[in-house]
């Protein structure tokens, strides 16, 4: 015998997958195309993605939630945390670059930090790019290695990780 769902566990239920729902809408179309979904769902999502007024995408996201009570949601569910959690890895990456930049260019001793954690580093580009930015910056002139430091950075980082030396 199976036991009957409270009113209040099939809302939350019900609100779970309308939630999933605007996930799907916020998705690009190459990661919605991944998903499989069936046509009928992935009409429903890319007429939401064209809605532009409030009431109706109420409506349109009650629609998917409907939709998506008909069928198996456990891969979608899968799909959308490996996302989620690719996504919250690479911000995490980012963020350690950044980090890395602002020290090379505002501490003295982080150099040889950087240098003793990453011994791959071509330290003699890095130091002139900190140099080059350093100058830019006390000249009062925009720094135009900026973004070529964090691409540096970031390229040095990630071949670490790749490696598995953090």
């Amino acid at each position: 015998m199976q036991e009957e769902q409270s009113k209040t566990s099939r809302k939350k239920e019900m609100q779970a997958l309308q939630d999933m729902g605007e996930e799907l809408v916020e998705l690009s179309s190459s990661r919605l195309s991944e998903l499989e979904l069936p046509e009928k769902l992935m009409e429903a999502v890319l007429e939401a993605k064209k809605l532009t007024q409030f009431g109706a995408i109420r409506r349109q996201m009650q629609y998917i939630g409907k939709l998506m009570r008909e069928i198996e949601v456990d891969e979608i569910r899968a799909k959308l945390a490996l996302w989620d959690a690719q996504s919250k890895e690479n911000a995490a990456e980012l963020h350690q670059v950044e980090r890395w930049r602002s020290r090379l260019l505002d501490e003295e001793n982080a150099f040889e930090e950087f240098a003793r954690s990453y011994p791959q580093a071509d330290r003699t580009h890095i130091r002139n790019l900190v140099r080059s930015i350093q100058k830019d910056r006390d000249a009062g002139k925009p720094p135009k290695q900026f973004r070529a430091l964090f691409r540096e950075l970031r390229d040095i980082i990630r071949g670490d990780q790749k490696s598995g030396i953090v």
